[in-house]
């Protein structure tokens, strides 16, 4: 008889629980951590604090546009007016409520770093004065 346990298929079997057993649980959760930077103290640039919202308002800004354009078209005399007539006002919506996200996720992103300076500099008044 086997130590692994097999599938209710029987077609996997299951690692054997020694090498379940053997793994570091604080290196693995560093690891697999989203934000690395709770774990490490080294900087980030600009670019990897803020590049999701940049993106965010860059796509937004051009779907706007596109809508804009669209809605423009269906001012003109086209065959398919009535589908520029739909179509430009649901790109115009989309695009800007995209742009609003980006311009509202950079102060969140501002508020967070603030936090998380004030919070290690506690941590290390803290650590000074019970570590003694």
């Amino acid at each position: 008889m086997e130590n692994s346990l097999s599938s209710p298929n029987g077609s996997e079997k299951s690692p054997p629980s020694k090498e379940l057993l053997t793994s570091n649980t604080a290196s693995t959760l560093c690891i697999s951590s989203r934000s690395e930077s709770v774990w490490t103290n080294t900087s980030r640039s600009k670019w990897d604090i803020y590049h999701k919202p940049i993106i965010v308002m860059s796509v937004g800004a051009a779907v706007f546009l596109f809508g804009t354009v669209i809605t423009t078209l269906s001012c003109f005399e086209f065959e398919n007016k009535a589908v520029y007539k739909m179509c430009g006002p649901a790109f115009l919506s989309m695009g800007l409520m995209l742009l609003v996200c980006g311009l509202v996720w950079i102060p969140i992103i501002r508020k967070k770093q603030k936090q998380r300076q004030k919070s290690q500099f506690l941590q290390s008044l803290k650590s000074f004065f019970f570590n003694r």
